[in-house]
């Protein structure tokens, strides 16, 4: 990859949404003041002045800056029949020359347009996840995720998945900790519950309320017990087939995959904030072994612990 991913470029063009060009513009702009190492240099890139929703906006630079970023971003178009073709050829260029390639909501079709979607898993606002998948058939489109990473091309779905596709770079760039305090400047949850990293799905609805809602607090406090789907069925008076179904509802996975998913996430944080070996953490997090812990890590995350915790360690 050329530049820094840190050096980002938001592209605007006429019709853009403004709701999800400014929750990019908040996240990358600034970093919350307790944050101590070096934070994104963020440009808005376009040709000239652009309407954005009922706004005007003069951007920084052009939009061959994008050719000079490590990472861009394209915010929603409000028209998804009518995409940019300099847009398009300038998020190709970008691409081809190592950039980190991110879309939020209906920016999937820019993206889709470029090319760069196409073999890959990818999402974008529900009421469109249709249209993009007609329209673009390579592409693979999943309408039940908040958002996809693809490693060097991420698509999120609409409005507030938009954020959280914003947190997770953060998340990947920084470490939990640091995009904890994003979050919490921006009084959002720092990582809605749901899926791995790569596809996360439907969130656990914010009315605790649900049939789960004093179960899914109770196993976040015991992720250092065996846990059985039996034992959590018993805990929560339901049948292991029923809970399995409450489960899927909620969270959008299976019990046993949603354990994994938090036992990981807290592994992370232990990594990240304390010195304790690895044979402790995997035993603080449920996972037995240092060998066991190793395996689902790498898997889930993408690196071994020990990795992990060089690159995110403060």
């Amino acid at each position: 990859m050329g530049a820094s991913v840190r050096t980002v470029a938001i592209a605007a063009t006429d019709g853009m949404l403004a709701f999800e060009l400014a929750l990019a513009c908040e996240v990358f702009g600034s970093a919350p003041d307790a944050v101590q190492v070096p934070w994104y240099d963020m440009a808005i890139c376009g040709t000239r002045a652009v309407q954005v929703g009922r706004f005007r906006l003069d951007p920084d630079q052009g939009l061959d800056r994008l050719a000079h970023a490590g990472t861009v971003i394209v915010p929603a178009l409000a028209d998804i029949d009518d995409v940019p073709a300099d847009l398009v050829e300038a998020v190709r260029a970008a691409h081809h020359g190592g950039a980190r390639v991110v879309s939020l909501c209906t920016g999937a079709f820019v993206l889709a347009a470029a090319g760069l979607l196409d073999g890959l898993r990818a999402t974008t606002h529900w009421a469109h996840t249709g249209q993009l998948a007609a329209r673009h058939p390579r592409v693979q489109v999943d309408p039940d995720v908040l958002y996809v990473d693809n490693a060097t091309v991420l698509t999120s779905a609409g409005k507030a998945a938009a954020l959280d596709l914003c947190l997770h770079l953060v998340r990947r760039d920084h470490g939990s900790a640091i995009a904890n305090l994003v979050a919490r400047r921006l009084v959002v949850p720092p990582h809605r519950a749901g899926g791995q990293a790569q596809y996360v799905t439907t969130p656990v609805p914010a009315d605790d309320g649900h049939r789960l809602g004093e179960l899914l607090p109770w196993i976040l406090q015991r992720l250092d017990q065996p846990l059985t789907v039996e034992n959590l069925a018993r805990r929560a008076s339901l049948s292991s087939r029923h809970l399995t179904r409450h489960f899927t509802a909620v969270t959008g996975t299976t019990p046993l995959q949603w354990l994994l998913t938090q036992r990981i996430r807290r592994a992370q944080e232990l990594l990240e904030t304390t010195g304790d070996s690895i044979d402790t953490i995997a035993a603080a997090c449920g996972m037995g072994t240092a060998t066991t812990l190793r395996r689902h890590f790498q898997r889930t995350v993408g690196v071994p612990p020990d990795t992990y915790r060089r690159t995110f360690r403060s």
